[in-house]
């Protein structure tokens, strides 16, 4: 597949021809499972105390005629601490048993939980390739709700890893006709929950993904774009890709990443590894 190269000013310089990465069959399976693995990798482990609700001086007798019973008197046999007492008679709370007020949690979450989930290494690469090859299909990534130009796909030139000002990107995106989907990552909503107390009251749409060859001034540059990410091609995985699951993300690649790609191999079985 032969694709036309565009500098900043949407000037055609000259065509590349797509590495096999791209020639990989959508798998959505693999997609998703790849996906899904960087999230669990991704998430905090938390649990309970082990000892929490357990710390209590806690007293049950289980004899008819003890001292400290409950027998007899209308109560749950259940372990209870003893607040006072006058006589035979005392106060009990209830304690360390997990159907009282104030004992332990039957079930608690427990952090040595492991949320791993193990990937084959040939599989995420076959994932990556995978969604590679759908940031290549105009159809897929409409479907995703992306607003295209008449003639996507196409490649950046290597130019566009020098700009340094936001204004710039904006100024040159409007030029490659993406002015609607500029509009369409602008749009936020309210987030649903109690998350919109937590930080996060909006939530923001993915928009475009810029794969370039190195580091670069455009890392920083694209920083402050609404919805936009901006990756080394080396450091590509499933998720930036396919943010959710969802294959066909706006991707635009510069004529050196595409060159990187070819040169190592990259997500190849016998390619260089990063």
């Amino acid at each position: 597949m032969k694709l036309k190269v565009l500098d900043i000013n949407k000037v055609e310089t000259k065509t590349v021809t797509l590495p096999s990465q791209f020639k990989e069959p959508v798998r959505k399976d693999l997609i998703k499972r790849a996906v899904l693995a960087l999230q669990a990798a991704r998430r905090q482990k938390y649990g309970a105390n082990p000892e929490a609700g357990q710390r209590y001086s806690s007293y049950l007798s289980k004899r008819r005629n003890s001292y400290k019973s409950t027998y007899g008197i209308g109560q749950s046999r259940t372990p209870r601490k003893v607040l006072n007492r006058r006589g035979t008679r005392f106060y009990f709370v209830g304690a360390t048993a997990p159907q009282t007020v104030g004992g332990r949690r039957a079930h608690p979450p427990k952090a040595e939980k492991n949320w791993v989930q193990k990937i084959n290494i040939k599989e995420r690469r076959k994932a990556i390739r995978s969604a590679l090859s759908a940031t290549m299909s105009a159809d897929l990534v409409l479907n995703r709700g992306h607003k295209l130009p008449v003639d996507f796909p196409f490649i950046l030139d290597s130019s566009f890893e020098s700009i340094s000002k936001t204004k710039e990107i904006m100024s040159a995106l409007e030029k490659l006709g993406f002015n609607e989907e500029l509009e369409r990552a602008a749009q936020t909503t309210i987030r649903a929950g109690a998350g919109k107390r937590r930080g996060r009251k909006t939530i923001t749409k993915k928009s475009f993904l810029f794969v370039v060859s190195k580091d670069c001034p455009l890392l920083k540059a694209a920083a402050n774009v609404v919805g936009e990410d901006v990756v080394p091609v080396q450091s590509l995985n499933a998720e930036l890709l396919a943010p959710g699951t969802h294959e066909g993300r706006l991707t635009l690649f510069t004529d050196g990443a595409i060159d990187a790609l070819s040169q190592r191999a990259l997500f190849t079985e016998g390619g260089m590894q990063w």
